[in-house]
């Protein structure tokens, strides 16, 4: 059923955004492309980013598959060298419902939807990350990792690459915050 639900939305533009499929080299203009994108040029359609992703349905078929991909992954997953990474992925699996609830609403609000974010830890800002992120002690070079994740998510579900590069632009610009527990970051 999750296949038939990705087949369907694959021609839509789902969320552009949450991983960088170029890795560190994409990430360093990721806060220049983000802000470009929110400013408003004559070829931008009316559309929000949240309706071209094609609404919190096609948001949330793309979370889905990127956070069972995030468990999989070698990096920063259940073979993580990080050891709250490797933790949290093994063991507290039961949350990943409500983890995937969470990053949809995150999603959704970051993309101009109708819904609201709130965090179970806030940080300094409302969608801030760092306070969530802190504990797992995420480095840059894994927050790189994620972010590939997540764009290979988006090239799974054929997200156009204009709204591929506003989601991971979105994503980046948080960066920051979400490695702020690391020794690195």
């Amino acid at each position: 059923m999750t296949h038939d639900v990705m087949s369907r939305i694959t021609r839509r533009s789902v969320v552009a955004g949450l991983a960088l499929a170029a890795g560190p080299v994409a990430m360093a203009g990721a806060d220049k492309t983000y802000a470009q994108a929110q400013k408003s040029t004559p070829e931008k359609s009316d559309k929000s980013l949240y309706e071209r992703l094609g609404g919190i349905f096609a948001i949330a078929a793309v979370v889905d598959h990127f956070s069972d991909a995030l468990v999989k992954n070698p990096i920063v997953g259940q073979q993580s060298k990080n050891p709250q990474l490797r933790e949290w992925h093994t063991n507290y699996l039961k949350r990943l419902p409500g983890l995937k609830f969470m990053r949809t609403l995150w999603v959704a609000e970051v993309s101009g939807g109708p819904y609201k974010f709130t965090p179970t830890k806030p940080g300094a800002t409302p969608l801030g990350l760092e306070e969530a992120h802190r504990n797992l002690k995420i480095t840059p070079a894994e927050f790189d990792e994620v972010a590939a994740e997540l764009g290979r998510t988006l090239d799974f579900a054929k997200v156009p690459k204009r709204e591929k590069d506003e989601v991971l632009a979105a994503f980046a610009a948080h960066k920051g915050e979400v490695t702020a527990g690391s020794k690195g970051g």
